[in-house]
């Protein structure tokens, strides 16, 4: 994890996530052109806000760091950080964790 990475801190019930990159090459070793390549919408959860309060009383976040997540096609917002993209999203606009 970069030292600017660790500075984000998402707030309330936000999620930063980023996404899975999809395979640059076949299994017969062939790359990919970058326009041919599927969006996946997987990804993985790199940080977790503290969640909002309803009524006073804490609303936990559905997902935890180190999750794996199914994400909508469009959404989020997009953080760039060096050459790395993640994507901040509400923790309700996550569809569905995913069990490896």
């Amino acid at each position: 994890m970069s030292s600017s990475l660790k500075r984000i801190i998402p707030l309330f019930d936000r999620v930063l996530v980023q996404r899975v990159k999809a395979a640059e090459r076949t299994a017969s070793g062939l790359f990919i052109p970058e326009k041919a390549q599927e969006t996946l919408n997987e990804g993985v959860v790199i940080e977790v806000g503290p969640g909002i309060l309803d009524k006073g009383v804490p609303v936990p976040l559905s997902v935890q760091k180190g999750d794996h997540v199914l994400l909508p096609p469009y959404g989020g917002n997009v953080v760039k950080l060096g050459e790395e993209e993640y994507t901040l999203f509400k923790d309700s606009e996550i569809l569905a964790k995913l069990q490896k």
